[in-house]
Formats: C-alpha cells, sequence, structure tokens
C-alpha cells in the first residue's frame, strides 16, 4: 500500500474514533489535544511504531506539521498486565504527599485518567454528556457519592466515589475554583488534590521507589478494569456485558477497548 493510501486508511480510522470518543463529524474539527489523545489510545492498543507514525503523520495534515509528540510503541513486556494489586497501591501512596495519596487512591478506586483528576465536580454542578446513551447498570453494586468529570474528546461522565473517600475530598474543596494548566491545556480546578502530568510523575517516582518498578499511574485504571469486571460477574452478569459496563464507567464505548487493561 503507498503513502497515500495509508494515510486515507488512517485518517478514516481516527475518524471513526472522532465520532465515537467526541461526537465529530468532520475531521476538520480534531484538535492537535484530541489527535495527541488517539495516538495514545492507540499506543495502550499495543499499536506497533511504524503504524503509530503513520498515523501522527497522517493526522499532521490535519493539526499542522509538528503538532503532535511521538508516542512511543509499547514493549512486549510492557503489553503484560499493567494493574496494581491493592497492598501494591496503599504502599505507594505512603510515599506520596497527602494531596498525591489522595489523588491516587481517588484513580484507583473510581477508575480516573490523569487529567480527570483536575476536573472532578460534584454531581450538580456538571452533567454527563447528554449526546451519549448510558447504561443504567453503571455503577451497580456499589454505593458512593457521584462525581462528573471530563475525559477524552471533552466527553463529560459519572464517576463513583466510595463515601469515605469523598469526605476527603470535600475537606480538600477549594472556596473558588482555580485555573490550572497541564499538558498546554487548562482547567479549572475545585479540589486541592493532586493530578495531571505533575500527579503522574509523583506516581512513577513513589512506584519505583515502594516497588522497584513501575507500570506508570495508567495502570490504576487497569487495576479499576480488573476488580470491576471480577465483581460485576460476582454479582451474576455475563462476561461481555459486564464488559460493556466497564468500559463506560472508564469513559469508553467499546468494550473490546477493555480488553487492553484486562491483559
Amino acid at each position: 500500500m503507498d503513502t497515500f493510501n495509508k494515510y486515507v486508511t488512517a485518517l478514516k480510522q481516527a475518524g471513526d474514533w472522532a465520532r465515537e470518543a467526541a461526537g465529530l463529524r468532520h475531521l476538520k474539527a480534531f484538535t492537535p489535544e484530541l489527535a495527541q489523545q488517539y495516538l495514545a489510545d492507540c499506543a495502550a492498543q499495543g499499536i506497533g511504531q511504524k503504524q503509530l507514525d503513520t498515523d501522527r503523520n497522517a493526522l499532521e495534515f490535519i493539526t499542522g506539521k509538528g503538532a503532535l509528540e511521538r508516542e512511543r510503541a509499547l514493549t512486549r513486556g510492557e503489553l503484560h498486565s499493567r494493574a496494581y494489586s491493592p497492598a501494591q497501591i496503599r504502599l505507594i501512596a505512603a510515599y506520596q504527599s497527602e494531596r498525591n495519596a489522595l489523588a491516587t487512591e481517588l484513580a484507583w478506586r473510581a477508575g480516573l485518567r490523569a487529567h480527570e483528576l483536575l476536573t472532578l465536580q460534584r454531581a450538580g454542578e456538571a452533567r454527563a454528556s447528554s449526546h451519549r446513551h448510558w447504561s443504567p447498570d453503571r455503577f451497580l453494586g456499589r454505593d458512593g457519592e457521584r462525581y462528573i468529570v471530563t475525559g477524552k474528546g471533552g466527553l463529560r461522565r459519572e464517576v463513583m466515589i466510595p463515601h469515605d473517600l469523598a469526605a476527603k475530598l470535600e475537606a480538600r474543596r477549594l472556596e473558588a475554583a482555580r485555573v490550572v494548566s497541564d499538558r498546554g491545556i487548562t482547567y479549572r480546578q475545585h479540589y486541592d488534590i493532586g493530578g495531571g502530568n505533575a500527579w503522574s510523575k509523583s506516581f512513577s517516582e513513589a512506584s519505583s521507589r515502594a516497588l522497584g518498578w513501575s507500570h506508570g499511574a495508567h495502570g490504576l485504571r487497569h487495576s479499576y478494569a480488573r476488580e470491576r469486571l471480577q465483581e460485576l460477574q460476582g454479582l451474576g452478569k455475563a462476561y461481555y456485558p459486564a464488559r460493556e459496563i466497564v468500559s463506560q464507567e472508564l469513559g469508553h464505548f467499546r468494550g473490546d477497548i477493555v480488553e487492553v487493561y484486562l491483559r
């Protein structure tokens, strides 16, 4: 396949992802931030370096030459499970500051991405995106407080935070939201907790000190997915319906993406 056809195929796949993840109807609406998120998703799914580079080059026809960072393909070893055990997570948190340790527990217990920690709002202050059909079985078997986070492509979703953890979060609520910047994107933060790249770096450093290795902060979402799937199956849900529920709770709408978290 020549370069032109490779780029056409890459842009079609990116467009399909954008329609599903962000409701975009036209490729020209692809922002550099959204394109970078797409490339990161591809890398997380084990896409090879050659294809990642092709996708990046194709997307730069839309976002501008040099607008996107090169995503590194995962090695064979990294494609194995990145999930942490509860004991490992608690040990890692013990090596972090209070605000970063709280962020670590929130990311684990609610399945949050690093930047989503910066977007936490009470459910009464924001609403989940209305262009999606949300399963009524989300959070089945769980009890807690519902919050709203803004994820990839601006998708807003509900997350469930256990009551005790929500109380710790509310104790760190800011009197007025503050503007923070992470990876060139601006957020309005309502809680004095870690988040974004700074927290992610803190987590990796703490993991290296506590365990001698690190799978990265994204491994906490792997932990959430594994635990939640087992929980739902224990409640009588068959594998594929349970996988769909976990997918939505993580901010995806494709059950097969969850397989990446379950390796």
